[in-house]
């Protein structure tokens, strides 16, 4: 197994480059992590959530979407939020090893 950071000499600095699958799945894992965690604690606190929620879209009204309840599709949004991270984690590592070139 590769290590997650790669040390590369270039004119006597050192600088270190990202393992893109290792940086991509940690980052899906992650997100995955913290998705489940404010799913549970949506259905455990949800007026505490919804003014987050509130907070986090600059006071948009959300009465009409919030429940507070768990949805059917929590296996959709988990997946759909680990695939995108995990996109998200493997572009960061690619680009951020070209700008260290």
């Amino acid at each position: 197994m590769e290590a997650v950071v790669e040390v590369v000499e270039h004119e006597g600095v050192r600088k270190m480059k990202h393992n893109l699958m290792a940086t991509a799945n940690a980052t899906a894992i992650t997100v995955g992590f913290i998705y489940v965690a404010c799913a549970l604690l949506v259905a455990l606190v949800p007026e505490f959530f919804r003014s987050i929620a509130i907070s986090w879209f600059h006071g948009w009204n959300m009465e009409l979407l919030w429940t507070g309840a768990p949805r059917g599709n929590f296996f959709l949004g988990l997946v759909s939020t680990m695939v995108g991270s995990w996109l998200v984690g493997y572009v960061f590592a690619l680009t951020y090893n070209k700008f260290v070139k």
